[in-house]
């Protein structure tokens, strides 16, 4: 089984992009972010006619979550993540798909810090780590895959100066990234390219594509019975030069059936 994640940056904006991409990597299941759309805008007609089927939780102008599985149906389990029924944004998804359950999630990204709006990012990740350990204590294979807006280490990003005080590296962003691995969940991409350098992420502004000035902040997390069972991931970083491209390239793995 291949598995992608994929922060797409608009969903309708980016449709052929994705398309292309779909029927070129050929993932079994994906995780999208940043749908960018209403449920109602949700490009479902082509998506079928693409061969996925798919859940999703959309949101006008910002935000959403799909997860698209190749010839089959996803099993809906969750539309939010539990801990604060006052939260509207769409950010988690959770669904069945041949056997494994699959999260596809579109963390805060926590700017302007300090402020609201870090402080919803703290509170967002403390609510996902209470649910992700939940979810790793049943023993089923589970992945939770998307855009964390968290750069783990600091191998993670160029070398830079310019986002010492940006959201996506401060300690407690990264300790929240530790917490979930400290609970048993491994790193896919770290676990398979422990010594590569490796970003998901470059920013359209001030030519970051073109000088290679990348973040990885798209990560996939896998159980323990999935670990045992990952045999290769990567980033498919062509897809980040196309026209008309998301600023996230997407991420998969490869997985023993």
């Amino acid at each position: 089984m291949k598995l992608a994640t994929f922060n797409i940056n608009g969903v309708n904006k980016r449709l052929e992009n994705l398309l292309a991409w779909l029927e070129e990597a050929e993932p079994d299941v994906v995780c999208l972010q940043e749908l960018k759309a209403t449920d109602e805008q949700f490009p479902r007609s082509a998506i079928e006619s693409a061969g996925y089927g798919a859940v999703w939780r959309g949101q006008s102008a910002w935000n959403g979550v799909a997860i698209l599985a190749r010839n089959v149906e996803p099993i809906l389990t969750r539309a939010e993540l539990p801990g604060d029924p006052s939260d509207s944004q769409s950010r988690y998804i959770e669904a069945a798909v041949n056997g494994i359950l699959v999260v596809s999630l579109y963390a805060p990204n926590g700017n302007p810090r300090p402020g609201p709006k870090f402080d919803y990012k703290l509170a967002w990740h403390a609510r996902f780590a209470r649910h992700a350990a939940t979810l790793f204590e049943t023993g089923l294979p589970v992945v939770l895959a998307g855009d964390y807006n968290i750069v783990p280490e600091p191998h993670d990003i160029y070398p830079t100066h310019s986002y010492d005080d940006n959201a996506l590296v401060q300690p407690e962003s990264r300790a929240a990234f530790r917490d979930l691995l400290d609970q048993g969940w491994t790193d896919a991409l770290r676990k398979r390219c422990p010594d590569e350098e490796l970003f998901t992420f470059w920013d359209y502004r001030r030519n970051r594509w073109q000088r290679n000035w990348g973040l990885r902040l798209d990560h996939i997390l896998l159980s323990r019975k999935l670990a045992r069972r990952l045999t290769a991931a990567g980033i498919d970083r062509a897809v980040r030069g196309r026209e008309n491209a998301s600023d996230h390239a997407p991420v998969w793995i490869s997985l023993l059936s």
